[in-house]
């Protein structure tokens, strides 16, 4: 859920400093991108720093762990990436769900198997609780990068 905070945090910084009149990102659709892409950015390089962190989170029926850590961590990157440039955006969005969706099997094996990671909280409602967000970052990785258009209120991006 750090990232979730991290995505609302930064989007909404954004969303302040052009309020505030300072030169920026005018459409909400680009401030969550790049809320997104720095997330993503350091989720994914510290997936990369300190692979033995999410190593807990691997269910055991799945090969080489450590080398799908680090797997994980430059899809994130190159997902990051993918978004910032527009001629690659709209893959890099539809491969960025994919990829939220590839991951929720672990995420579901720590909520279920009571597990505890390295810097994020002990209780086990947590990671129940974090099942919940897999959605949105779905839905966010699609919306951002405009493979999602209109639908929710929202407005398919010019």
């Amino acid at each position: 859920m750090l990232f979730f905070g991290l995505l609302l945090i930064l989007t909404l910084a954004l969303g302040a400093a052009s309020a505030l009149g300072l030169p920026g990102l005018p459409a909400w659709r680009d401030r969550m991108r790049v809320a997104m892409t720095a997330g993503l950015l350091f989720i994914g390089v510290d997936h990369l720093a300190t692979p033995e962190r999410y190593l807990p989170m691997m269910p055991p029926l799945l090969p080489a762990p450590q080398a799908l850590v680090l797997f994980t961590g430059l899809c994130e990157i190159a997902g990051a990436i993918g978004l910032l440039v527009q001629r690659t955006r709209r893959l890099a969005g539809i491969m960025l769900a994919v990829y939220f969706v590839c991951v929720f099997p672990a995420n579901i094996y720590v909520a279920v198997s009571g597990g505890s990671i390295a810097g994020m909280p002990a209780s086990g409602w947590y990671y129940w609780v974090r099942l919940l967000f897999q959605p949105l970052a779905i839905w966010w990785a699609l919306y951002v990068s405009a493979a999602r258009g209109a639908g929710l209120g929202m407005h398919k991006a010019n």
